[in-house]
């Protein structure tokens, strides 16, 4: 557990360190909400660590649209947490958008191709290497690479029509 609490908490830093400035939700509160909500996945057979984190990921995800979307309804109606996405990430400029944003994009792209929307969250909430994604997906590295750049190009025009 310490091993695993450290990683989450790296990817918590990493993850947090896009999101605004003076955003509210620190590091550790956003891992004991990941450990707080795994705790009702235990019917998980845990397949490998990347199966782990790639569910991670995805709680990682929920936790930060759920808390922008508990700023926003106190703010009645105010801003979203804008996230930068870099050229780390996707590319060209960089694009500001908020988290709220971002998730309805995921929410679309997952409907038009789920197993790219996958690999989206998988490797920019969890921090997942192609290979570890390829070992949850149980494809190859070439084609999670394939669809990672296509599910970028994808997200930097559905990001930049808002």
């Amino acid at each position: 557990m310490p091993a695993v609490y450290s990683e989450l908490r790296r990817l918590a830093r990493a993850q947090l360190a896009k999101e605004r400035l003076g955003h509210t939700l620190q590091p550790t509160a956003l891992v004991n909400e990941v450990f707080l909500r795994l705790g009702s996945y235990q019917r998980i057979s845990w397949q490998d660590r990347a199966h782990f984190f790639a569910v991670a990921a995805r709680i990682m995800r929920r936790v930060l649209v759920d808390h922008a979307r508990k700023r926003r309804a106190a703010k009645r109606g105010g801003p979203a947490d804008p996230v930068t996405l870099s050229e780390s990430h996707l590319p060209g400029a960089p694009l500001n958008v908020d988290v709220l944003a971002l998730d309805e994009a995921l929410g679309r792209l997952e409907k038009k191709d789920a197993r790219q929307s996958s690999i989206v969250e998988m490797r920019y909430f969890g921090g997942l290497s192609d290979e570890e994604i390829a070992d949850v997906l149980r494809t190859t590295v070439a084609a999670v690479k394939r669809d990672w750049r296509v599910a970028k190009l994808w997200l930097r025009r559905a990001l930049s029509v808002r």
